[in-house]
């Protein structure tokens, strides 16, 4: 069964055309890796089926439920998608609580959970905003797995990590892939596609086509 199915799917801004005509099955219980230069179309690839971009022409679905139509938004997917935005004045703990009140799903303790698995302390009061990059991206993996969520949608997930970093995050996506999640990653990192997908697919101007 797919998790994500896209069917002709074109994205025009006025004459430039940044998704071609693009079709592609991500099956279930499995971890996808997308590579591609700059500008190869991956993470408006990721936009769409997250339903932050409308597609010019094209069918997404997700869990069955096509994107646009039956939901603006996919329900039960953990999303990262180019550097996560936080409430500056806000710390961490705080951040993910106002993001958790939109499903009402979990409470406190998910939240400090999901915190603490990514290396980060959840009774810190340190502003975001004062966070390193590094500190920004862990914080948007907690976000994405703190309602604990099936299917994850992940651009550059390592971007701005320390190796410490890369290694945690990367052992956690492993945790992922054991339990089944699903998972869509894009990454410039040969190593981090290597050690973690199962099927890779190679974009580049808007066209996909799968390299393994």
């Amino acid at each position: 069964m797919n998790a994500i199915s896209v069917k002709n799917l074109t994205k025009k801004f006025k004459d430039a055309v940044v998704l071609d005509n693009v079709s592609i099955d991500f099956e279930e219980g499995k971890v996808h890796g997308l590579i591609g230069r700059n500008g190869s179309g991956k993470t408006m690839l990721m936009k769409c089926i997250c339903g932050i971009v409308p597609p010019t022409s094209g069918e997404i679905y997700v869990n069955d439920q096509r994107i646009g139509k039956d939901t603006d938004i996919p329900k039960n997917v953990g999303i990262i998608i180019e550097t996560p935005g936080f409430i500056p004045n806000y710390s961490a703990y705080n951040n993910l609580k106002f993001l958790a009140v939109l499903n009402n799903r979990i409470g406190k303790t998910e939240i400090k959970n999901a915190i603490k698995k990514v290396g980060l302390n959840p009774d810190d009061k340190k502003k975001v905003g004062k966070f390193s990059l590094g500190m920004r991206q862990r914080l948007g993996l907690a976000q994405a797995i703190m309602e604990n969520p099936d299917l994850f949608i992940l651009d550059e997930p390592m971007n701005g990590l320390d190796k410490d970093g890369v290694k945690d995050m990367r052992q956690y996506l492993l945790d992922l892939k054991e339990q089944g999640k699903t998972i869509l990653i894009a990454s410039h990192s040969a190593e981090d596609i290597d050690v973690l997908c199962g099927t890779v697919h190679e974009m580049d101007k808007g066209k996909i086509e799968r390299v393994r």
